[in-house]
């Protein structure tokens, strides 16, 4: 799947070596592949952020989970259009997303009760902010996928030193 390029059932039929009907009873629309790719994706980051939310300290559970979030998103293609849907074919996708929203938001409201983290920064901020770290990772179509890890890792560290608080 190229990045972008909406998935065709017939193509991943043709890819997987199986007739078209076989993709179709099992995927009943390309949303459905899309999701079934995403989700170990979306299973990994639950339990990254359940783990996160278990560390002693506060900002160090925020940060690694963004960094492991980051570098999901970036590993994976399927990953940031599923986040982005608005609806989903499969409940499934739907309740992961769901939990992996409100894992991170307690994980947000630790640092902030901790003092580690901007309180004027919310939780509606972050989506787009890391949004745009994954983007401006992507920008350079002639950057291989370990340069993108490299510089989405880079660009997550400025955004972290503009949201942690100073004592």
């Amino acid at each position: 799947m190229d990045e972008g390029t909406p998935i065709q059932l017939n193509d991943a039929a043709r890819t997987a070596s199986v007739g078209v009907a076989t993709v179709y009873r099992h995927f009943p629309t390309p949303e459905a592949l899309l999701e079934t790719v995403a989700t170990p994706g979306f299973e990994t980051l639950v339990s990254h952020a359940d783990q996160a939310l278990a560390d002693g300290d506060a900002w160090t559970a925020l940060r690694d989970f963004l960094f492991a979030a980051t570098d999901a998103v970036i590993a994976d293609v399927s990953l940031s259009p599923v986040f982005a849907a608005p609806v989903h074919a499969l409940p499934h996708t739907t309740e992961l997303k769901q939990r992996l929203t409100a894992l991170f938001g307690r994980l947000l409201d630790q640092a902030h009760t901790a003092g580690a983290a901007d309180p004027g920064v919310t939780q509606a901020d972050m989506v787009p902010l890391m949004c745009g770290v994954v983007y401006a990772a992507n920008v350079h179509p002639t950057a291989t996928a370990e340069d993108r890890a490299t510089n989405a890792r880079r660009y997550l560290v400025v955004l972290l030193e503009g949201l942690r608080t100073r004592a």
